[in-house]
């Protein structure tokens, strides 16, 4: 049974694959830009009027970035069993959801959402094993 543990955040995706004895980790960078909107100004008045910039148009592509990441994540779990989500921020129920309206076949394999703190390569994998109660195996 092949069983995967994704730590996903907007930046990058680790996967931890455990069949039997054997693990294999997969590091998958998201292609998502980082933004800072520069422009706008302040009246020079205390309640003046402001010129706002439009952001929009970033949020727009970063949007789309992320459903090309997430349609990658979706393809490389196809062939899991069982699957846990897990991560900091928002991108890991983001991305659930994702899985939810656009791969529901995929969707039905997930155990799991948890939040968890950025992790080294071995923590990910003592993780994931604790998860599928694989612990320290002798």
């Amino acid at each position: 049974m092949k069983k995967t543990g994704i730590w996903v955040d907007k930046a990058k995706a680790h996967l931890i694959t455990l069949v039997d004895e054997k693990v294999e980790f997969r590091t998958v960078e998201s292609e998502v830009e980082f933004y800072n909107v520069k422009g706008g100004s302040r009246s020079k008045t205390r309640w003046g009027p402001q010129q706002v910039v439009q952001d929009s148009r970033y949020l727009e592509r970063e949007k789309h970035q992320l459903k090309a990441y997430f349609a990658e994540l979706a393809r490389l779990l196809g062939r899991a069993d069982r699957i846990c989500i897990f991560g900091p921020g928002e991108t890991k129920l983001t991305f659930h959801k994702f899985l939810s309206e656009n791969d529901p076949a995929v969707a039905e394999k997930v155990e799991a959402v948890e939040t968890t703190d950025s992790m080294t390569e071995n923590q990910l994998v003592a993780w994931a094993k604790e998860f599928y109660g694989m612990g320290r195996m002798h």
